[in-house]
C-alpha cells in the first residue's frame, strides 16, 4: 500500500524535474537572444549590409561566413544577430501597449462595474473579433509601411486577450475578504484597487504578456514577410525570409531556414516560459486557497 504513493511521489518529482529543465533551457535561450541583439554590433562578423557577388549563396561552414550567406553575399549570420534586435523590440512594444491598456481597461471595468463594465466589455468583444493581422494589414494600407502603425494596431488587437483576464481575476480579488476590510478602513476604491489589487494581478500579467509576445513576434515577422513590415535594407528575421525566396529555387535554403528556426524557437522559448509562469501561478493560487 505504501509503495503506491511513493512511486507517484516519484513521479510527479520527475516531471517537476524535467519541467524545471525544460524552463531553464528556455530561459537561457531567451536570455542568449537578447544578449546578442544588444551587443550585435560587437559580435557580428561582418556589416549585415555589405553585398559580395563573389561569396553569393555560401554555405554553412564556409571561410569566415560561418552560417553562410544570401543571394547578394550579405553574412547570414551577420544579419541574424542585427535582426534579432527589430525581431524582439517590436514585439515587447506590443505587449508593453496592450498590457498597459489591458489593465487599465481590465481593472476598470471590474471596479466600476454598470455601464463602464459593459461598454469596456462589449469593446473587447467587438475588437477581439478582428483577426489581429488583419488589422495590422489594414494599419499598414492606411498609414504606410514600417513598424509604428503594425506595433499600434496589433497592440489594440492583443488589448482584450489581457484585458479580459484582468477583468475576471480582478472580480475574485474584489470579492476576498481583504479588500473589504479597506474599504471598512477608509481607503479609497482607486487606492485598493491599484495598490493592493493590481500586485495581485501582477503574475497574471506577466504570464499572458509572455505568451502574447510569442504570438506578436510572430505577427510581425509575417509582415515583414509580405513587405508590410521592416523594409530593406534593415533586417529582420521576417525580412531575411521574404529576400531569401529566390535562394531557395537556386539550391540554397539556409538563408531562409535559420532565420525561420530563429523565429521558431524563440517563440518556443517564449511560450514555454509563459506556460511556466501560468502553472507557478495556478499552484500558488491553490495553495492560498
Amino acid at each position: 500500500m505504501t509503495t503506491m504513493p511513493m512511486l507517484f511521489g516519484r513521479r510527479r518529482i520527475r516531471r517537476l524535474s524535467a519541467s524545471n529543465t525544460v524552463a531553464a533551457l528556455a530561459g537561457g535561450f531567451l536570455g542568449l537572444v537578447v544578449v546578442v541583439a544588444i551587443f550585435a554590433p560587437a559580435v557580428a562578423p561582418h556589416s549585415p549590409y555589405a553585398t559580395s557577388l563573389l561569396d553569393a549563396l555560401q554555405p554553412p561552414g564556409s571561410a569566415g561566413h560561418l552560417l553562410g550567406t544570401d543571394s547578394t553575399g550579405r553574412d547570414t549570420l551577420s544579419r541574424l544577430l542585427y535582426g534579432a534586435r527589430l525581431s524582439l523590440i517590436a514585439p515587447l512594444g506590443v505587449v508593453l501597449l496592450s498590457a498597459v491598456a489591458g489593465v487599465v481597461l481590465g481593472l476598470v471595468a471590474a471596479r466600476r462595474g454598470g455601464w463602464a463594465d459593459v461598454l469596456i466589455s462589449r469593446g473587447m468583444d467587438i475588437v477581439f473579433a478582428f483577426p489581429s493581422l488583419l488589422l495590422a494589414m489594414l494599419a499598414v494600407a492606411v498609414f504606410g509601411d514600417g513598424l509604428t502603425a503594425p506595433i499600434c494596431s496589433l497592440a489594440i488587437a492583443y488589448t482584450p486577450f489581457l484585458g479580459r483576464i484582468v477583468r475576471s481575476v480582478a472580480l475574485q480579488e474584489a470579492a476576498r475578504p481583504y479588500v473589504g476590510s479597506y474599504q471598512v478602513m477608509g481607503f479609497s476604491g482607486w487606492y485598493v484597487t491599484f495598490r493592493r489589487i493590481l500586485p495581485n494581478l501582477m503574475p497574471v500579467v506577466l504570464a499572458q504578456s509572455a505568451l502574447a509576445f510569442g504570438y506578436a513576434l510572430m505577427d510581425l515577422a509575417s509582415l515583414s514577410y509580405l513587405g508590410l513590415g521592416v523594409q530593406p535594407p534593415q533586417a529582420d528575421w521576417g525580412t531575411m525570409i521574404n529576400q531569401s525566396q529566390s535562394d531557395l529555387l537556386q539550391g540554397s535554403p539556409w538563408s531562409a531556414l535559420i532565420p525561420g528556426l530563429a523565429i521558431l524557437l524563440t517563440v518556443v522559448a517564449v511560450t514555454v516560459i509563459g506556460e511556466r509562469l501560468s502553472s507557478d501561478l495556478a499552484r500558488r493560487d491553490g495553495a492560498r486557497r
